[in-house]
């Protein structure tokens, strides 16, 4: 009976992890204020909205298994949403991109390909584990939770 067992998340597809990880960080910005909506299909890049109950503050969501950059995400005012060794991050996209071009190696990759006139060519770079200069950037956006 399901109320005897819990699901082994690598059990699940990629579609159900999807829905996992939604509901667990939907726990997570419940916290914060924030009510969640999942958007069936990826609406300006985002996977789901978070409704603050300020009345005014909207954020569009797109989550993901790890950091990401993505050019497909610049100037969408987007932030980005992965966990990382029990720890929900939730940033800025194009914030942390400015930063990653700046501090880091991402410009010179294959997954960041940049052509003399300054058009991305192949614009998307993720970091499994990243560095402990990234860690440290990322800390002020990471979501602690009192129930988890």
């Amino acid at each position: 009976m399901w109320e005897d067992s819990r699901v082994n998340y690598r059990d699940l597809n990629s579609r159900q992890q999807e829905n996992y990880n939604f509901q667990k960080v939907s726990a997570v910005l419940a916290e914060y204020g924030f009510a969640t909506i999942r958007l069936t299909d990826d609406w300006q890049g985002a996977d789901f909205i978070a409704n603050h109950v300020d009345g005014d503050t909207f954020l569009k969501v797109q989550l993901k298994g790890v950091l990401t950059l993505d050019q497909k995400y610049v100037g969408k005012d987007i932030y980005i949403c992965f966990r990382r060794k029990g720890t929900w991050y939730m940033y800025p996209h194009d914030e942390f991109l400015a930063w990653a071009l700046k501090n880091t190696n991402v410009r010179n990759t294959k997954g960041w390909e940049v052509q003399s006139d300054g058009t991305v060519v192949a614009g998307k770079y993720t970091w499994p584990s990243p560095n402990k200069n990234i860690v440290e950037w990322l800390s002020r956006y990471a979501l602690t939770s009192r129930s988890t």
